[in-house]
This record gives structure tokens, sequence and C-alpha cells, in this order.
């Protein structure tokens, strides 16, 4: 599974970014998908995360709220809905895929996106 995160970018605090992973192979659909953040000098962290057949969400409580988290199997893109942005926001934001569900650790993902940055002005 190769995936591709985009649509981050510069924003002010308060603004909204939508971020899309798009993702290649035919089996997307059997994965669950996690958007994880690593702002600089801090680890890796789960944002929210989704199940399949995107019945199940998850969120860190950092982004209940605010965030939301959907997908397109069809065009085996995940979505992050990002409203009311905050500086501490400020990270590079990853896509990753489960093949199967273990959890919502950095260690339960096995394939990961290159990141794309998102930072917030306050």
């Amino acid at each position: 599974v190769q995936l591709q995160a985009s649509g981050g970018g510069l924003v002010q605090a308060g603004d909204s970014l939508r971020l899309s992973c798009a993702a290649s192979g035919r089996t997307f659909s059997n994965y669950a998908v996690g958007w994880f953040r690593q702002a600089p000098g801090k680890e890796r962290e789960f944002v929210t995360a989704i199940n399949s057949g995107g019945r199940f969400t998850y969120y860190a409580d950092s982004a209940k709220g605010r965030f939301t988290i959907s997908r397109d199997n069809a065009k085996t893109t995940v979505y992050l809905q990002m409203n009311s942005l905050k500086p501490e926001d400020t990270a590079v934001y990853y896509c990753a895929v489960a093949t199967r569900y273990r959890g919502l650790l950095v260690k339960d993902y096995d394939y990961w996106g290159q990141g794309t940055q998102v930072t917030v002005s306050s």
C-alpha cells in the first residue's frame, strides 16, 4: 500500500483545512486508516482513525469536536477535516494504514505516507 498525504498549508488560528490521504491498492477498503502528527521535538502522536467500512471512528482528546475523519473507498481516499485550528495543531500530519486492527498507537500501523505540513499562526 502506498499513501500520499496532501492538503497541508499555512493558516491562521480559527481557520480550517482538509487533508487528503490517497492510497494505492485494491485492498484499501479492507484496512483501517489513521492520522498521526508530529510536532518539532515531539514524538509522533495519534490524532484520529477510521475503520475499514467507515462506521467507527476514534479521536484523540485534542481532536474531538474540531476534527472529522471520513473515507471514500471508491476513491481510495481518507480525509481529515480540521476546523477551529490552533497554533498547537502545528505539525507534520501523516496518514497510515493498519492491515489489521491492533490499536491506536504508531506501532500498530503498517504503512505510512510521507506527511504534509500544517502550520497554524496565532
